[in-house]
């Protein structure tokens, strides 16, 4: 671990050498803002910054802490930077969106930055969106394209895409990301990073108006389940002003560990009921699934037709609905200024109707009882995380999988928007390479089982010996 660059160690051996002052936070800051600054003009991953001089301000207070003996937080002299989406103190929020483009820097932190910040991560700047959030994709009318670190002729994905991609690149150790059809899972396997998709409510949301929705979620995102597991044990946690927000102490999250495969049992499904997959992410999968039974997991065949009957549809409605509930003002003020396809979601979601919308709810709850019954049989079930490799950076959207048109963006979303209905955790982790290019697949959890979810794609990563791949960039 000495030899190994300090960009390159995981986010727990950079807590535990800050703790035992082996190395400083102050190293560990000037070596990601170096790595930033070497890279960042290829991949653009981090779209705004706090000034070097108050990043490596932090990072000696950190130090002082521990010099101090003080009690430290789980993400103790991390630095970190959010998705554009989430307000941080003292920089702008633009939503990648033109109608912010010119936005002030925000007066207070959101919800889980602050919760953030208060163990230990320092927060050093706004990472990459789309404008909204909209799609898997991130590219946006006031940023550069974000670029895959394993190709830069290739997207990293999205909505979370800066993350995944400062993840895969050794700008950061630990990210967070948001997703409601895919936004942190997408690009987590197009960079070889993991991401989880937390219980609704597990990470507390401070989310304008509907605070209720079971629906778009934050996450933690890292290069591995054992980070992804220190990020969640430090972001997650009840809130008073988050009305779902789980009461359970965040803390035991940290202590997370690989199980090995004695009685693990893998539930396999290899297209989430029946949704497009292309030749390669299918033949990456089956060798996946062949070395985890070489390595001892049971795994079989589970079908998920009857579970996630009708999701897809509940996802477009409940989704499009959302879209109009968040952005009807832009709509009204800005209509001009919007993407395309964000102005259409808003003007779809406006024309739901209650029956509609009814409907739509008591699909995801009977979705929900469905999917939960299964687990009285397994312990994870997996599927692919998405249908196609990182396509290229010029791409809006990927129009065909196999010879399925896709006539809208969220159309190749579906392997994670029928697994966004079902309310369960899942992570993604990589599966394996094609061509060079990383591909990811979902693991379902329980419902409030993450401990246990992330135990086991721990111990997947360690079968599958992939996560300490890194690109050549």
């Amino acid at each position: 671990m000495t030899d190994t660059p300090l960009h390159w160690r995981s986010a727990r051996a950079l807590v535990e050498g800050i703790r035992s002052r082996e190395i400083s936070a102050e190293e560990v800051m000037r070596a990601h803002l170096a790595r930033i600054e070497e890279l960042n003009p290829q991949v653009h991953a981090i779209v705004s910054m706090i000034p070097e001089s108050a990043a490596l301000a932090a990072a000696c207070a950190a130090d002082a802490a521990v010099a101090r003996g003080d009690d430290v937080g789980v993400l103790h002299g991390l630095p970190t930077a959010v998705k554009d989406l989430l307000d941080v103190e003292g920089l702008p929020t633009t939503h990648g969106s033109a109608v912010y483009a010119d936005a002030a820097p925000a007066t207070a932190d959101a919800m889980v930055v602050g919760r953030m910040r208060r163990n230990g991560a320092i927060i050093i700047g706004k990472t990459n969106t789309p404008e909204g959030g909209l799609g898997t994709l991130t590219f946006s009318a006031i940023h550069e394209v974000c670029r895959n670190p394993w190709d830069l002729s290739r997207h990293a994905g999205g909505s979370s895409g800066g993350a995944a991609a400062a993840l895969a690149a050794g700008m950061l150790p630990i990210a967070d990301g948001s997703d409601s059809g895919g936004s942190l899972r997408y690009p987590a396997s197009f960079c070889n990073v993991v991401g989880m998709r937390p219980t609704p409510g597990r990470v507390a949301s401070g989310r304008l108006g509907n605070g209720w929705t079971a629906h778009g979620v934050l996450g933690p995102m890292a290069r591995s389940s054992d980070d992804v597991a220190l990020m969640l044990a430090g972001m997650a946690g009840a809130d008073p002003m988050a009305p779902m927000s789980i009461a359970e102490s965040a803390s035991r999250f940290a202590d997370v560990i690989a199980d090995g495969p004695t009685g693990v049992r893998v539930g396999w499904n290899p297209d989430a009921a029946g949704v497009p997959i292309s030749a390669d992410v299918a033949a990456v999968l089956r060798e996946a699934r062949a070395a985890l039974v070489a390595a001892g997991y049971e795994v079989v065949d589970l079908d998920l037709d009857a579970a996630l009957a009708d999701a897809e549809q509940a996802w477009e409605t409940i989704e499009m609905f959302n879209f109009y509930a968040s952005y009807r003002g832009e709509a009204e003020a800005h209509a001009e200024r919007l993407r395309p396809d964000l102005l259409r979601n808003i003007r779809q979601g406006e024309r739901v109707t209650a029956s509609e919308l009814a409907d739509a709810l008591a699909i995801r709850t009977n979705v929900y009882r469905r999917t939960e019954r299964l687990f009285d049989d397994v312990d994870v079930i997996v599927t692919p995380a998405t249908p196609v490799v990182a396509p290229p950076a010029t791409d809006e959207w990927v129009r065909k999988v196999g010879e399925v048109e896709c006539d809208r963006y969220f159309r190749w979303q579906m392997l994670a928007n029928r697994i966004t209905v079902t309310a369960h955790p899942v992570v993604v982790t990589p599966a394996g390479f094609s061509g060079g290019l990383p591909v990811g697949m979902q693991v379902v959890g329980r419902n409030r089982g993450e401990f246990d979810l992330l135990s086991h794609t721990a111990g997947f990563e360690r079968a599958l010996g992939l996560t300490a791949r890194h690109p050549l960039i």
